[in-house]
């Protein structure tokens, strides 16, 4: 394995792992007081990105010899709760932001990540790997163009990270080029998680450097210990999987928060029986949720610290760990709203996580088709499949 020229300033390894958990924690009232502006600037604040920056939270993935993390499996999942606990938005943009930042430390050329990492912190990433657009090979790389949506945190980036096939050879690759290169467009009217700044964007024809692209399903680091062994996709199972019981928890606990402030007055939900068995019911959800999500991915770490590769149940559990965790979270969401009454009505926190939970389910690794692969996968309906992406695909022939 190779590492990037020696430009990077940054010390990294196992002893951020603790200070991200704790810095992320450090970071809620910042990232509370924040919220509500950046919802409605449709992107994170200023003070925000600056205090991600600065607590290294970027570079939560990125690898240890570019002076990133290398976040294990749990305590990422612990980062992205901490987050979402104070505001959806900003744990999404950072979840995002890192897998895309710490996948292309991972698995660049050296050219690229000398240019990327260079700097005095590290690069934000941003960009949509699901939709592919098209390339064609071109001197040197390639011509690649394209148009994408869902962008979370572009607005806070200098690189984009996206997603195209090859023309020639029908590989799948993840381009990354300067975000000037890209035609952004302002287009994010939202129920919810309006301050991700999801945008569009388009590219027309760019050249792009073999050095500037990765395999997009590869499981192969450049650089970086066993944690790139996962590749992208089980990357971000670990940050939603994070987001969703993050989102979550906050409710249960403003809510909590909200009838005991009325308790002792005549007729308030602390004294009403159903509303009691509603909640006890609400956080054994969620802390089943919680068990499931955390024992599948300390296996994982298990597995991969051990030099073993994933094998499909495994990868079957993360994904259906995840799709449990998210709608879980989503009914969690809709037993707050109503015991919140109008306080849940009104603008404010808790309509706010209301709105955000149901933005976040809409994503893809939520869809219907993943249950019923992780049904088929588990019942041994589908022998011989494996996992690309999110679709349990038959072998080759």
């Amino acid at each position: 394995m190779t590492t990037a020229p020696e430009t990077i300033g940054r010390t990294g390894g196992s002893d951020q792992q603790a200070d991200l958990i704790t810095a992320a924690r450090g970071l809620q009232p910042l990232l509370r007081e924040n919220a509500a502006a950046g919802e409605a600037a449709g992107q994170l604040t200023a003070p925000v990105v600056d205090a991600l920056h600065d607590a290294g939270l970027f570079g939560m993935w990125v690898p240890a010899p570019l002076g990133g993390a290398e976040l294990d499996p749990v305590s990422s999942l612990e980062v992205v709760q901490a987050l979402a606990e104070a505001d959806p938005s900003a744990a999404w943009v950072t979840m995002a932001a890192a897998l895309a930042t710490g996948t292309g430390g991972a698995y660049l050329g050296d050219e690229a990540v000398a240019e990327l990492f260079g700097g005095p912190r590290f690069p934000v990433v941003a960009g949509q790997g699901t939709r592919p657009g098209r390339a064609v090979r071109d001197d040197g790389g390639y011509r690649l163009s394209g148009s994408w949506g869902f962008a979370s945190g572009i607005k806070h980036a200098s690189w984009i990270h996206t997603l195209a096939v090859v023309e020639e050879t029908g590989d799948p690759l993840i381009f990354v080029l300067p975000v000037g290169k890209a035609d952004l467009a302002d287009n994010w009217d939202v129920l919810g998680l309006a301050a991700t700044g999801s945008i569009d964007y388009t590219i027309d024809d760019v050249h792009v450097p073999a050095a500037f692209t990765h395999l997009g399903p590869t499981e192969t680091p450049v650089r970086g210990g066993a944690l790139f062994t996962l590749g992208i996709m089980h990357l971000a199972l670990i940050g939603h999987s994070g987001w969703a019981l993050g989102v979550s928890r906050r409710m249960l606990d403003d809510l909590a928060q909200l009838v005991r402030a009325k308790a002792g007055r005549p007729g308030t939900m602390a004294d009403n029986p159903r509303f009691q068995a509603v909640y006890g019911e609400a956080e054994a959800r969620w802390h089943a949720a919680r068990a499931f999500v955390h024992e599948t991915w300390r296996a994982v770490g298990a597995t991969i610290a051990s030099g073993a590769a994933l094998d499909v149940e495994q990868k079957t559990m993360a994904r259906l760990a995840l799709y449990h965790a998210t709608w879980t979270a989503e009914e969690i969401s809709v037993a707050v709203y109503r015991a919140g009454g109008t306080t849940a009505l009104r603008s404010g926190a808790l309509q706010q996580y209301f709105r955000d939970m149901h933005a976040g389910t809409q994503h893809v690794t939520s869809a219907p088709g993943v249950i019923e692969a992780c049904g088929r996968s588990l019942g041994g309906l589908a022998p011989g499949h494996d996992w690309l992406y999110m679709n349990l695909v038959p072998p080759k022939e």
